[in-house]
């Protein structure tokens, strides 16, 4: 990887923002055009937040709905009926950050976790941290995130950890383990190692995963260093971000009709003009802004009758219930 190290850029706040609107359509598919009346109205029923943000309602409801399990809608805007939660620990992984209630989602996805745990124990004593999944019925989360919202995605560290105690203490909500990329953002560093790269490629040889997400610069090294078969690369897709933990998107399950699929990965290992493109890119330094963010859509017309479906106060249970 003889890439030359670029000085960060900075760019305009009004292109940024542009770029980062387009963020949902670029990473996480395309939103649904059929929002509901609601939704197009930006109706959120929360209030703001001390992060100048909107409280909302999706993280207040504690629970899952009773009865089967069905995912709605794409990861960007949807939601997951009678979802699962992952238990805090079991063999060879540890769910981590549990106060934040995000280790829910459809079966398939809590059967990776547990394959992927199973699989690192098999050449290793040290433990899988599972960071978010998504919320008790998916909908948007309070932070960054804007997928995670139909029970498909997991987030998965590449830093492993001794014990459920440690993984703990090594990653609290606020602080993320280390990066996996050396000081100029561009090169991977000696902490990625062969249990780094095993925990890639056995999470994209499974046939039910749709793509990983990963720094840029991380699929650049694999590109640079993997010899051999390289099919399982194809999955491996670069984004911002994403250097300390991947990102894992399971295909739409069977008996979810209205779940929204991604488009098709394209074909080849991803190696050439995509990961040198990116490699290109400007980092960007946006300006602190003090405005509230804008209300997002609640999500498709079923999201929102799941929203209010058994709980009190339309849908929205307070932090004091």
């Amino acid at each position: 990887m003889n890439t030359t190290q670029r000085p960060i850029e900075k760019i305009s706040r009004k292109l940024a923002l542009g770029l980062l609107a387009l963020s949902p359509f670029l990473f996480l598919g395309t939103l649904d055009t059929h929002a509901s009346p609601a939704a197009k109205l930006g109706a959120y029923p929360g209030k703001p937040s001390a992060q100048k943000g909107y409280v909302s309602p999706w993280s207040l409801v504690r629970e899952p709905s009773a009865g089967q399990t069905e995912v709605i809608g794409g990861a960007a805007y949807g939601c997951i009926a009678g979802a699962s939660n992952l238990p805090d620990t079991g063999k060879g992984y540890v769910a981590i950050r549990r106060e934040r209630n995000r280790h829910y989602g459809h079966p398939e996805t809590l059967k990776l976790v547990k394959d992927m745990g199973a699989a690192l124990s098999q050449r290793t004593d040290q433990l899988l941290m599972v960071g978010d999944m998504a919320q008790p019925r998916g909908g948007r989360m309070e932070s960054m995130h804007r997928s995670h919202q139909n029970g498909m995605d997991v987030d998965i560290w590449f830093t492993l950890a001794p014990s459920p105690k440690a993984a703990n203490i090594l990653a609290p909500d606020g602080n993320d383990p280390p990066s996996m990329l050396d000081d100029s953002k561009r090169k991977l560093s000696s902490r990625f190692g062969d249990d780094q790269l095993f925990l890639l490629k056995t999470a994209a040889q499974r046939p039910n995963v749709d793509r990983i997400f990963v720094n840029f610069a991380i699929k650049n090294g694999l590109c640079q260093s993997i010899k051999g078969d390289r099919s399982w690369l194809n999955k491996v897709r670069p984004w911002w971000g994403h250097d300390a933990h991947f990102h894992v998107r399971l295909k739409c399950p069977a008996g979810s009709p209205e779940c929204k699929q991604q488009p098709t990965v394209p074909q080849g290992d991803g190696c050439k003009n995509e990961v040198v493109s990116w490699m290109k890119k400007p980092v960007i330094i946006l300006k602190k802004d003090d405005r509230p963010a804008p209300r997002p859509p609640l999500g498709p017309a079923r999201c929102v009758a799941l929203l209010k479906k058994g709980t009190t106060d339309g849908g929205v249970q307070t932090a004091a219930k």
